[in-house]
């Protein structure tokens, strides 16, 4: 494509040298770039790219986009200054590849907890509905069959577009995606072209980068402001957060609920660990997940899938054949009777969640040993948080390490271990080794009795001091259980 055209729709500050050049790629990551590609320089919160231009430049680089123009320039390549590359690289990502979004019909799912469980299966239930489907998610991006494994809940606009096109080209006529806080506010999402748009929840999360509640809400609320009157919002009126999301937005506005009055409804008739029996408007579905938090994820599905224009009956009948997504709310049987759960929750409110849903099938028929910890690096304020939902619904806590990144394990546990009083602190032990932890779990439970190891969920390492080591909490249970 040639640079002209990929800048035309841009308010641009200067530019310099020619630019009728032809552009075979566009990249903000200099070490990707390859002859003839345009180089991007964003200002990002660790580094600033506009660092990188000459090494760019080095490996091929015919025009860079930036927001300071360097000193020295160098002959045959193109500079255009704009104010900020971070609002213009969707928009240019989407004219390189060819407006994929326009091409299919895009959904967009934000909240704290359930972007993935809800993409997943949608995902998972229009292809099972005989729709070409892509998915971009926290657990891995699909092009239908194949597997795109995924770095970031959402990836850079660039990488975004250029999936996006490659779903186009397979044929997809569906993608549900994702949309974390620091995507809409990195603005990794601009020029995107959203057919619908969910909202699940909002508790305390990401802190570390948004500094404060409001601002995290906002970044939320953003999404559904920049969706066009054409599309969808459909908001949990159950969530306090619900209808702040939905007020400015131009789209058609939908709620659903378990507890109020909604455009879409559902209760629990019965529950179990095998799954529950529910009625969603009136219908009556046997579905193979458990929690009222899931109930809530599963309402969004079907509230998703009736206004993509599917029939009600046809949705219900694709969602009970519909299986949990990895890692939320994984169940593992000991030959001794009892069972472990392995669970993402990483928030207090995700912890709170998923303890409420292993009470409702124990009926107090069995006692709760929960294995937790809290990530390094990240929103600190939310470790005694949760502790304390680790101890309020548990009967043995195990604090142990996450994913510790570049801070001290033991501090981490400490920061946990605060917000505890001395009758708390009764219930609790510490041990530093997640295998450990996990091991003296089993060794705790007995039969009837349910171990929940949350934190992780899918992931299949520990991350330690900017190293990721193989560490998966489903192997470690099976090997300590003694399954094969």
């Amino acid at each position: 494509m040639v640079l002209e055209e990929l800048i035309k729709g841009l308010k641009t500050v200067s530019v310099c040298g020619q630019t009728d050049i032809e552009i075979t790629g566009v990249n903000i990551d200099s070490r990707r770039i390859k002859e003839g590609h345009l180089f991007i320089a964003q200002r990002g919160t660790q580094v600033d790219g506009h660092k990188f231009i000459p090494k760019a430049i080095e490996l091929g680089a015919k025009a860079v986009l930036c927001e300071v123009l360097p000193e020295e320039k160098t002959e045959g390549v193109a500079y255009v200054q704009v104010e900020s590359t971070e609002d213009v690289v969707g928009k240019v990502a989407t004219i390189f590849y060819g407006d994929p979004s326009r091409k299919l019909k895009l959904v967009g799912v934000t909240g704290t907890n359930g972007k993935t469980t809800i993409a997943t299966l949608l995902y998972n239930m229009f292809r099972k509905l005989g729709y070409k489907c892509g998915l971009l998610s926290t657990v891995c991006n699909y092009i239908e069959d194949e597997a795109v494994p995924a770095d970031h809940t959402t990836p850079d606009p660039i990488e975004l577009n250029y999936l996006l096109s490659r779903m186009v080209d397979a044929g997809c006529q569906y993608a549900f995606m994702e949309c974390s806080s620091h995507a809409i506010a990195q603005k990794r999402i601009g020029g995107l072209d959203f057919a619908g748009g969910l909202f699940t929840n909002l508790t305390r999360d990401h802190l570390d980068y948004h500094k404060t509640f409001e601002n995290y809400r906002n970044a939320k609320k953003a999404f559904f402001d920049q969706l066009p009157k054409t599309a969808f919002a459909i908001t949990n009126a159950d969530d306090k957060n619900g209808m702040v999301m939905v007020q400015n937005t131009k789209a058609t506005v939908k709620t659903y609920s378990t507890r109020t009055m909604a455009d879409f409804k559902a209760k629990i008739l019965e529950c179990h660990f095998g799954g529950m029996y529910l009625e969603i408007d009136g219908r009556e579905v046997g579905v193979q997940f458990i929690g009222k938090f899931n109930v809530s994820n599963l309402l969004a599905v079907y509230g998703a899938a009736v206004m993509l224009g599917e029939k009600p009956e046809n949705v219900l009948l694709v969602m009970s054949t519909l299986k949990s997504v990895s890692g939320r709310l994984d169940p593992i049987q000991s030959p001794e009777g009892y069972t472990a759960i392995v669970d993402y929750a990483h928030t207090p409110d995700a912890l709170e969640n998923v303890l409420n849903a292993i009470h409702e099938v124990l009926e107090g028929k069995g006692h709760v040993i929960t294995v937790c910890g809290a990530g390094g690096n990240r929103d600190k304020g939310k470790r005694p948080l949760m502790a304390q939902e680790a101890v309020k619904q548990s009967d043995k806590v195990i604090i142990t390490s996450d994913n510790p990144r570049f801070e001290e394990p033991q501090d981490i546990i400490n920061d946990m271990l605060a917000g505890l009083d001395d009758q708390q602190m009764k219930k609790v032990v510490s041990i530093v080794d997640r295998r450990e932890a996990i091991r003296t779990a089993c060794m705790l439970a007995q039969k009837g009795d349910v171990i929940l190891v949350a934190g992780k969920g899918h992931e299949d390492y520990q991350e330690i001091k900017g190293v990721k080591h193989h560490f998966d909490d489903k192997e470690v249970l099976r090997e300590a259980m003694g399954i094969k």
